[in-house]
């Protein structure tokens, strides 16, 4: 976490909502690099187009159109719900789960019954991926609840803008290892990590789509090494990618001139995606 409340704090310095569109922008992208993570192939002015304006784009599937929807409309739900200071609870993640997968969630055949993914529910049998085994599914509930339980103590025990930050990189971490669905538990698990940040207050962190083999990777290595600092040194490097991204686009486009920050520039908006 070395160096990264400096970044947050000239980021933040600079009044970056203060421009038109940014809060939007920033949300798009973030559903663009988490979507596309999962195999979305809109590209980001798609997305843009798609959220902003409907417009869905011509020869792609359109479970991905979908997907980006249903996306973008769970991340609003979970930022409205950190500004209201919603309690995580296990419904709580069930309910970002259903969301996330409304329109693409499938009918899964198990000894229990039909199991409805597009309804947040728990999955009733066991998983792989990517050569990683997740918890037996009778432990799903458990371990849920338990990270459930774990959030509403340290919520209330860390103080600081770098433990706010790992801990919203910690409960990504246990909540895509524990895996409790059958789809959408990656993107779950980052949108319950954005809560986190905007429930401090902290500019939203994105896990970038090219960097895609750099955060499985660093997810297994965690998981294999029994080494969690694995994976939030990569988060926190993904963090400050972002901030000094966003930061070096605002200098370049904007500058240091008043009159320009409630402009959009050359009517796109600002954000270095679109």
């Amino acid at each position: 976490m070395v160096g990264v409340k400096s970044i947050i704090d000239e980021y933040q310095s600079l009044n970056l909502h203060d421009v038109i569109d940014y809060d939007k922008f920033n949300q798009f992208s973030i559903v663009h690099h988490s979507s596309s993570i999962e195999g979305s192939t809109l590209t980001e002015n798609e997305t843009r187009l798609l959220l902003e304006e409907g417009v869905t784009p011509k020869g792609k599937p359109l479970e991905h159109s979908l997907m980006v929807k249903d996306h973008y409309d769970a991340l609003l739900f979970v930022l409205d719900a950190a500004r209201k200071k919603t309690p995580v609870t296990v419904n709580f993640i069930q309910s970002i789960n259903a969301r996330v997968m409304r329109h693409t969630g499938g009918v899964y055949n198990t000894v229990f019954g039909e199991i409805d993914a597009s309804k947040g529910i728990f999955r009733k049998g066991n998983v792989s991926a990517g050569g990683s085994y997740f918890v037996n599914f009778e432990k799903v509930e458990r371990y849920t609840s338990g990270l459930v339980d774990k959030l509403d103590k340290d919520f209330s025990s860390v103080s600081t803008i770098e433990e706010q930050l790992l801990l919203s990189f910690i409960a990504h971490f246990d909540l895509v290892s524990i895996h409790p669905f059958y789809n959408g538990n990656g993107r779950t698990s980052r949108l319950l990590m954005n809560y986190i940040q905007c429930y401090f207050d902290l500019p939203l962190a994105i896990v970038y789509q090219e960097d895609k083999v750099d955060y499985y990777d660093a997810l297994q290595q965690a998981r294999k090494q029994e080494d969690i600092s694995i994976f939030t040194a990569f988060m926190t490097e993904q963090y400050k990618k972002f901030l000094l991204n966003e930061m070096q686009q605002f200098r370049k486009d904007i500058g240091t001139e008043p009159s320009k920050k409630n402009k959009r520039i050359d009517g796109k908006g600002f954000s270095m995606f679109f």
